[in-house]
């Protein structure tokens, strides 16, 4: 009756299980404890049961009826145990009432129901490691190497195994084993058997044995690999799956990752890539993204059991695991230039891009690691930008996962090595981002750091503006503008988009280009017959031919003559058509910039030392700039005057910097930049406040001060307004003096 819900609820009102445990004392008859022990049977299934038995003393009671001659005692009081055990008070209590050795009495049992209820049990209370220790000093694995080694005892083989796996976490265990010859029992089983339950129950000890560094070397040299390499062919998925977790494990000891390409282990692993089964694939992952880890010859491997397309097909499956890891194995493969050419052209970057709008975030870190590791190429920078894989890394950047967002600031440092690339991650934010980033102390990372870096020296004008500075290695190109000093969580926009706005108030941008337009390679010829629609508003000149055309005879009709002039239309269309696709905006051409590249080139590059070079450039930028202005006359000196008559005059906010003739500091400062950097004198760009600019220079004593002795260079700030050419030693009070109102 206590196998029924509603008893059981009837019997825990009335508190029966006192009176129960009272009918299990020695004293009573041995058909009272049969049904007593079973009536208990049933109720430990319940929690709060449990709970009381254990509370009660029972489990004392209960370990004693286990030497009971009735073996229904035995089987309902070993019934009673399992359910209590499931608890972890009760597991401990096994052990310290002893416990261990009648459990262990119970396996030589004639009844096989016993016998699997002890094993059962025992598999439960050895996750403990004081119970294996225990376990293991009553003799116990003994016992447990007899029941696999007797092939009549087969049923028992799949529980045993449960209890080996757990007791062979312990390196104690697996060196009593390996000296007694049970290792060899295990794996000579894990072959041979013809039950894949087994064999996947060994596979799984295996696992567990190889969880440390020294029972991976007793496998390693038992020749465990073999065995795995075997277990892989059996057709059992859930015996395959385990062969894989053992393969991935075992991979942390080197000398087995080239065993198993040795014995041909990584095709059947490849293969499994292609599994039905969803853990199989997932397994199979895990094995090979810790085989390819740090070791060329097993990538070269997978490429050569074709394993590339698998890998790639996987990334786009449901289960999470499966696209880690092959994620995973791509990038271990990628450290390889020769591999990653035959990645991309499996289509990886576009499985990549669609791995990369996951929800996981275990997937995210691992494709975008696997993005970065690609990404070294610059084909596939382009494939990626193509394939639109740059709008979710970018938003990656701002990833709550600290993992996540760091790979992501990796993937576009990576990414940042070529400038159309560059342009287009800071037009999707990826610079603002990384500003923000930058200024929170929990968010920044050593990545973030040098990301925002990279986006910097590849942008020069954003850079500049943003942190005012440009370092003698940040040479100046054609298209540098300078935009102004802007705020970190402004965003700039394009030099296009500057030039196209309505003149307005702001602080004009001046821009650097002395690269000629290039001329034209091809004209198209002139339209004889334009439509009064065309851009010259003239309309067609007839010829003899269309005059005839246009004359009515008998022998045409009315729609051969439409017919005629549809045709006349579309031919006069296409050019027109092709003329508007060519028109792109191109940056104005500097011609005087141009000129005083050239005139500083013949008279200042062939000057014999780098100071000298820099006080001759430095009086030709302040004569091109308006002269040198006394410091008490800086008043006096309107070169806003100046520059907003430049902007009037040519209807733009842009202006070439070669037009002015009245610079202030930081005209002169970039010019003397520009100029320096064409000519090969290294120098720095600073920005100071209220339009203040310099430039610094690093200048060596020509004579040493000491025979045979050489001083590092000293950095000096060029003056370019008050004294052109005079040199002030950083941070002195005249340099300060020059840098501030």
């Amino acid at each position: 009756m206590a196998s029924h819900n509603d008893v059981k609820k009837l019997l825990k009102k009335l508190d029966v299980i006192p009176s129960i445990l009272a009918r299990l004392a020695p004293a009573e008859d041995t058909l009272i404890h049969e049904f007593a022990s079973l009536c208990l049977a049933y109720l430990s299934v319940e929690y709060t049961s449990k709970v009381q038995i254990f509370e009660l003393d029972g489990l004392d009671t209960l370990i004693r009826l286990l030497s009971s001659p009735d073996p229904d005692v035995k089987k309902n009081s070993l019934e009673c145990i399992y359910q209590l055990v499931q608890d972890f008070p009760s597991r401990a209590a096994i052990r310290e009432l002893n416990g261990i050795p009648p459990l262990l009495e119970l396996l030589k049992s004639e009844y096989p129901v016993i016998q699997q209820l002890a094993l059962k049990t025992l598999a439960t209370i050895t996750h403990d490691a004081e119970t294996r220790l225990a376990h293991r000093e009553n003799q116990g694995f003994e016992q447990l190497i007899e029941i696999l080694g007797n092939n009549e005892l087969n049923d028992l083989h799949v529980e045993t195994l449960v209890v080996v796996s757990n007791c062979m976490e312990d390196m104690d265990t697996v060196q009593l084993i390996q000296q007694t010859g049970g290792l060899d029992k295990l794996l000579q089983l894990a072959e041979t058997s013809t039950l894949p339950e087994v064999q996947m129950n060994a596979a799984k000890a295996i696992t567990n044995t190889a969880q440390s560094n020294e029972n991976r070397k007793i496998l390693h040299e038992q020749e465990v690999e073999k065995t795995l390499v075997t277990l892989l062919r059996v057709d059992h998925e859930g015996l395959r799956t385990a062969a894989c977790q053992a393969i991935a494990i075992m991979c942390e000891n080197l000398a087995s990752k080239d065993e198993f390409r040795k014995l041909a282990g990584i095709q059947p692993i490849v293969q499994l890539l292609n599994s039905e089964n969803a853990e199989v694939k997932k397994a199979a992952a895990l094995a090979l993204s810790n085989l390819t880890n740090a070791n060329h010859l097993n990538a070269n491997a997978v490429i050569e059991a074709e394993g590339t397309e698998a890998l790639v097909q996987l990334l786009t499956d449901q289960m999470v695991g499966a696209v880690a890891y092959a994620a995973d194995v791509l990038t271990n493969m990628c450290t390889q230039e020769a591999l990653r050419s035959s990645i991309l052209a499996q289509g990886a970057m576009q499985a990549l891009t669609e791995a990369l709008c996951s929800t996981d975030s275990l997937v995210l870190s691992k494709v975008v690691l696997a993005v970065a590791a690609l990404a070294c190429d610059s084909d596939a920078r382009t494939e990626l930008r193509n394939v639109g894989g740059l709008v979710p890394l970018v938003k990656l950047l701002d990833s709550k996962n600290d993992e996540v967002r760091r790979n992501a600031c990796w993937a576009v440092l990576v990414c940042a090595s070529d400038e159309p690339t560059t342009i287009e991650m800071c037009r999707l934010g990826a610079l603002n981002i990384l500003q923000e980033i930058h200024l929170s102390t929990s968010r920044k990372n050593n990545f973030s750091e040098a990301a925002l870096q990279r986006l910097f020296d590849s942008n020069l004008s954003i850079k500049y503006s943003f942190t005012g500075c440009l370092s003698s290695s940040n040479k100046i190109t054609d298209g540098f503008y300078d935009y102004g000093k802007v705020k970190p969580d402004h965003k700039m926009i394009t030099l296009e988009e500057l030039y196209k706005q309505k003149v307005n108030q702001h602080r004009p941008v001046v821009f650097l280009n002395a690269k000629p337009p290039e001329p034209a390679l091809t004209e198209l010829p002139p339209v004889e017959n334009k439509s009064p629609d065309s851009p010259g508003g003239r309309s067609p000149t007839p010829s003899k031919n269309s005059n005839k055309d246009k004359t009515p005879s008998k022998g045409k009709s009315k729609g051969k003559k439409e017919e005629e002039k549809t045709k006349e239309e579309e031919e006069i269309k296409i050019p027109q058509e092709v003329i508007v696709e060519k028109k792109q905006w191109l940056l104005p051409y500097d011609p005087i910039f141009h000129s005083l590249i050239t005139n500083v080139t013949k008279s200042v590059l062939p000057l014999p030392n780098t100071k000298e070079q820099v006080v001759a450039l430095a009086v030709f930028v302040a004569e091109k700039m308006g002269g040198p202005v006394e410091r008490d006359r800086l008043h006096e000196f309107f070169w806003e005057l100046h520059v907003s008559e430049l902007k009037f005059q040519l209807q733009s906010n842009v202006i070439p910097i070669g037009q002015i003739k009245k610079g202030t500091f930081y005209h002169r400062a970039l010019l003397f930049k520009a100029l320096a950097d064409r000519i090969g004198i290294n120098c720095s760009l600073v920005r100071g406040e209220y339009n203040r600019a310099w430039n610094e220079v690093l200048l060596a004593d020509e004579v040493p001060k000491a025979p045979g002795k050489l001083f590092p260079p000293k950095a000096y700030a060029v003056d370019l307004m008050h004294s052109p050419g005079h040199l002030m030693k950083k941070n002195s009070p005249e340099a300060i003096q020059y840098q501030c109102i």
